[in-house]
């Protein structure tokens, strides 16, 4: 098997699980430990992965985060439904934004057969991907390119987002606390995520239930800044009611085939 291979399943496999042995590694793959150390070495250097006693994990925590392409591969499942739900706050004729993320690129690649929609972003991999779907009023913010994110942070990104009106934003999350709020790992991306909140009309956040009650380094609001929220229905059934009665519009995407979704409370209650 190609090393390039190999590595892809290695990351496949950090993905179900977060840590894995190398002894295991070396099972699945049907090669040496040796082999399995080679290629997280090579994982790592890039810095896709974290060597830890024995095996390996995904780098995760309040000052780390996956990179880009692992995250891709975290609950795709939630963040195709989470992106279809998120689809019903859109109108015709609105100037959406979006921050970095995996989940506001999901929206963004369903983005279609809505006329006249105008966008902003500081995520280059969001701009492609409303220009491959036909869209061409798409203002990109420039700035300085962060890798783990793949979003633009900085003075000129933040310069632009300074000047522009939005009528939506979705903004995606490393953490939501009922406490502390909303918050990512990076400070620099913080700083821009408060400024295009501070210029939208409704601040949307969009997140899979992996992210209820992580606070994350850099605390970009509280919860009551935020006009609404989609996630799935996974998990934080509490918090989701919280949320709600503080006045917070709440979008939940069912996992379930439509027939035998529950609601929130009705799950609430089966669990307890």
């Amino acid at each position: 098997m190609h090393p390039k291979h190999r590595q892809e399943l290695i990351l496949a496999e950090l993905v179900k699980r977060q840590f894995i042995t190398y002894e295991t590694l070396s099972g699945l793959l049907d090669v040496s430990e040796m082999t399995v150390r080679r290629d997280v070495q090579a994982l790592s250097r890039k810095g896709l992965v974290s060597p830890v006693l024995g095996g390996v994990e995904i780098p995760t925590g309040s000052t780390k985060e996956p990179a880009y392409k692992v995250k891709l591969l975290m609950q795709q499942q939630e963040k195709q439904l989470i992106a279809a739900k998120a689809l019903e706050l859109v109108e015709p004729n609105m100037t959406i934004a979006f921050t970095a993320g995996t989940t506001t690129w999901a929206i963004a690649k369903r983005m279609r057969n809505i006329s006249n929609l105008s966008f902003v972003t500081n995520s280059t991999n969001i701009a492609l991907e409303l220009n491959d779907n036909g869209w061409s009023d798409i203002i990109l913010t420039g700035g300085n390119f962060r890798t783990p994110s793949d979003a633009l942070v900085g003075p000129f990104a933040e310069y632009t987002a300074k000047h522009l009106h939005t009528n939506v934003l979705f903004m995606g999350v490393h953490g939501i606390d009922m406490e502390f709020g909303v918050s990512t790992p990076n400070i620099a991306e913080a700083s821009i995520d408060r400024i295009l909140m501070e210029n939208t009309d409704k601040i949307v956040l969009v997140f899979d239930h992996t992210k209820w009650g992580i606070k994350a380094l850099a605390h970009i609001s509280h919860l009551s800044a935020v006009q609404a929220i989609v996630t799935d229905d996974l998990g934080g059934l509490e918090e989701v009611e919280q949320v709600r009665k503080a006045g917070i519009e709440v979008l939940l995407a069912s996992t379930l085939p439509t027939h035998l979704a529950l609601s929130a409370s009705e799950r609430n209650d089966l669990e307890n």
